[in-house]
């Protein structure tokens, strides 16, 4: 059982206002593994006043930047010396293969703050530059604030580490908001940023529902936010913030196109390559490659290939070390997932592996799942599934190919499969999405902005563009000397 009874605020363990509990189910039993708790009001206001008197009082904001930088370093190696017990609990709670947490999701992290160390020890953070009539211009970037920092419950540590290390190497004091389904690991979290010295006030963990969420993101303390999760929540945030001026950054919903060229060498590695594109952490990725275009030409082949590699992934217990597939998040989850695997088939679509259950005992499972005789008006190609379910669609000219890529309301992140690459890059830049990757299942690079246009959201996460949507540019004036 992983609990904890009190919250981490003020750079202390403090206890809440109310004494309603977050109950953690683990995806893999369905048995309760743990619980914190519930923040209410009361706990909102008190998280945002520490945090507005570490950075309007504190040291926090005023500190040379390679201070700020040590100590997020600090940070990294302290997560990084936890990675046994982060890869316990995240696995307990989240459902991922444990073996490959360390390697993945932990390391993703350790590696964002390590990276954004660099990146702003690289950064100009004051430019002087010539203004008009002989004055000079200082244009200094200053801290935004307070942050709200809401992260979902599929990569809950990386997703904080995007935000948290360029909100606090610019200098912002930040809330984190957990998700209610993965909150046990952050009781290791705050170990960790205890031990690398963060000021108290500078990060605070607040996990909560909906409502109290709601009260953060409205709360009049707080200068921005920053949410990653689904489209339809992200317009409630995105009007709040529109309302009331405030700054905000939306990481939403895909439906990213696997564009695979005549030219790609379907060997069982690229077929390996495609599946895991789409079905990494049994599909719940905002940016898996959900919808695989297929060349008319090549389209028996490769579905014959895809469907024979999906269906041979292992399912079952995360513990297990030949665990492919693990359970999705929950049992609404699940039910959600076979909602569209139904939609599928009853709106013509053909099952050639999964769309069922395993046969196990417990958990929340959906065997691997590919559709074939998919049209680009069915349901399964439109909307988000976040599941193991993969939609091929077959295309006669890449013009075509590139029309299906673009034809979403999303524009996330997308691939191009292809044996020429420069090529594959040529066809990447015709596509309207955020990030495209060439012959590679992954679409984030942590050192390159990633982030969406249409219903994906705005404003950019990782690289120097990142860093940039915590900060504020502000110019000093300075006079013309004058002339002896």
């Amino acid at each position: 059982m992983y609990t904890s009874e009190r919250l981490f605020l003020g750079g202390d363990w403090r206890t809440p206002a109310g004494g309603e509990r977050i109950e953690v189910v683990s995806p893999a039993t369905e048995q309760r593994i743990g619980h914190v708790p519930a923040a209410g009001k009361e706990d909102v206001a008190a998280a945002v006043s520490y945090a507005r008197e570490a950075f309007d009082h504190g040291p926090w904001p005023l500190a040379d930047v390679t201070e700020r930088v040590a100590i997020v370093r600090a940070l990294a190696d302290a997560i990084d010396s936890r990675t046994a017990e982060f890869a316990d609990v995240l696995c307990a709670e989240q459902g991922l293969p444990r073996h490959s947490l360390p390697a993945g999701q932990i390391a993703k992290a350790v590696g964002a703050y390590r990276a954004y160390a660099e990146i702003a020890e690289a950064e100009p953070w004051v430019d002087t530059r010539p203004g008009t009539g002989g004055r000079t211009l200082s244009v200094g970037r200053l801290p935004v604030g307070v942050v709200a920092a809401i992260v979902p419950w599929n990569a809950p540590l990386f997703v904080a580490a995007m935000k948290l290390a360029p909100a606090l190497i610019a200098g912002n004091t930040v809330i984190l908001k957990p998700p209610p389904e993965t909150p046990l690991h952050t009781t290791l979290f705050a170990d960790a940023v205890r031990e690398a010295g963060l000021p108290p006030g500078v990060l605070n963990i607040l996990p909560a529902g909906a409502e109290a969420g709601e009260q953060l993101v409205r709360h009049p303390g707080v200068d921005k936010v920053s949410f990653t999760g689904s489209t339809t929540v992200g317009r409630q945030v995105g009007a709040i913030c529109g309302a009331e001026l405030k700054r905000c950054t939306l990481e939403l919903g895909g439906k990213s196109a696997a564009i695979v060229l005549e030219d790609f060498e379907l060997s069982p590695a690229g077929a390996r390559q495609l599946v895991a594109g789409a079905m990494v952490n049994a599909g719940q990725v905002c940016a898996a490659q959900t919808r695989i275009l297929a060349p008319r030409s090549r389209y028996r082949d490769l579905v014959a290939a895809v469907a024979e590699t999906a269906a041979a992934l292992p399912v079952g217990d995360p513990l297990d070390p030949a665990t492919v597939i693990g359970p999705l998040i929950s049992a609404r989850q699940r039910t959600r997932v076979e909602g569209y695997i139904a939609s599928g088939t009853r709106e013509g679509a053909s099952l050639v592996t999964g769309g069922t259950r395993p046969d196990l005992e417990r958990g929340f499972y959906v065997r691997p799942t590919v559709f074939v005789d998919v049209t680009a008006a069915m349901t399964i190609a439109r909307e988000e599934i976040f599941g193991p379910v993969v939609a091929i669609l077959p295309y006669d000219t890449e013009d075509e190919a590139v029309a299906l890529a673009n034809d979403s309301d999303y524009g996330l992140a997308g691939a191009v499969w292809t044996g020429d690459v420069e090529h594959g890059a040529a066809v990447a830049r015709r596509v309207r999405t955020g990030s495209v990757s060439v012959n590679s299942p992954g679409a984030l690079d942590i050192r390159g902005p990633f982030g969406g246009f249409k219903q994906s959201g705005f404003g950019r996460e990782g690289g120097p563009e990142g860093l940039a949507e915590y900060t504020g540019y502000q110019t000093i004036l300075l006079p013309a000397q004058a002339s002896s």
